[in-house]
């Protein structure tokens, strides 16, 4: 009989550790939404899985047409914890006063922290001087729930620029495109160097860099230049314009919030490792800029603090945010 007690004992104290181990282990594990596996930000978010491989977080890649889709996503899908969005998205949804839905979005979705200068690429055939020009011609805005086409709508609606016709798709059908003849341009918005544009354009193509350097632009974005030789078919400079992208998470309690706030206690103490082993746009980062109209995680802060006193893939259906793009940058 006590032999038999004691049997129960041991395996009762194996299911108890069993849980515990488990539950640990679901607690760690955090999805994150980027974008297109061919830009900067889903290279950003293999970097950010590789260094919190090293403390032992799963970090889930989730790959999007963009920001427009993020955003929405860490406010509705499950498992998306974190996103990487554009901050001109972001101060879009803030000025947004007449949506029920948006407005509890911005209750729940919290600023983790900012991140590295996404530059505006404009890329033609060689007959396209300038961004004036393509009043005249056929441009690919960027697929719509992706940052490009809201960047791409709010700086033509403050351009005045009206293109010959504005085509809404996706960066690799638009390159595509535009080598087979079907469109004149291209906008991306990305950090460089963007591995689609290194890997898949030629010399021979006879596609270049168009500059964008209407004053205009600049009341709203910062400028920025993209530097000679960042891609093979690019002898020269280019100047441009720029917006930041940003990190963001919903606003979990219990077990999610205390694994986002290791999360980023964990890359903030390692970025000179990502800037050593990830991609270039790392270099730029500046975790402790501040963003307008957006506060800084809870979690997040704790963590951060906590150490500083120590030490001395499935739709999300209707998107409201993409809807009031559409409604008010016609």
């Amino acid at each position: 009989m006590c032999h038999n007690r004691t049997d129960v004992l041991k395996t009762s104290i194996l299911i108890v550790f069993s849980f515990v181990f488990i539950a640990n282990g679901l607690a760690a594990d955090l999805g994150i939404i980027t974008g297109d596996r061919n830009g900067t930000d889903y290279q950003a978010g293999l970097d950010l899985r590789n260094l919190l491989l090293q403390d032992h977080i799963d970090l889930k890649i989730y790959t999007s047409r963009g920001s427009v889709d993020n955003v929405y996503a860490v406010y509705k899908k499950p498992y998306t914890h974190i996103g990487i969005v554009q901050t001109d998205l972001l101060a879009f949804v803030a000025r947004i006063e007449t949506n029920a839905t948006i407005d509890r979005m911005k209750d729940k979705l919290k600023l983790v922290f900012p991140l590295y200068d996404k530059e505006i690429h404009l890329l033609g055939r060689q007959y396209v001087n300038k961004a004036e020009d393509l009043i005249r011609y056929n441009v690919a805005i960027g697929a719509e729930g992706s940052g490009t086409y809201l960047t791409v709508k709010l700086l033509l609606a403050a351009t005045g620029i009206r293109p010959g016709k504005m085509v809404p798709i996706g960066n690799q059908e638009a390159l595509a495109e535009l080598k087979a003849g079907n469109i004149d341009a291209m906008f991306l918005v990305d950090g460089y160097p963007i591995k689609l544009l290194q890997e898949k354009i030629i010399q021979e193509d006879e596609l270049h860099l168009i500059p964008i350097v209407n004053p205009t632009i600049f009341q709203f974005y910062h400028r920025g230049t993209i530097p000679a030789g960042t891609y093979a078919w690019q002898q020269s400079a280019v100047h441009t314009a720029t917006v930041k992208a940003a990190l963001i998470a919903y606003d979990f309690k219990g077990s999610a919030c205390e694994s986002i706030g290791r999360f980023a206690r964990t890359i903030y103490d390692n970025l000179g490792w990502l800037r050593a082993n990830g991609h270039p746009k790392w270099h730029s980062v500046q975790f402790d800029l501040e963003i307008d109209g957006w506060q800084q995680y809870g979690c997040v802060q704790r963590h951060l603090h906590a150490k500083a006193s120590q030490t001395h893939k499935p739709s999300i259906g209707f998107n409201p945010v993409l809807a009031e793009i559409k409604r008010l940058l016609k």
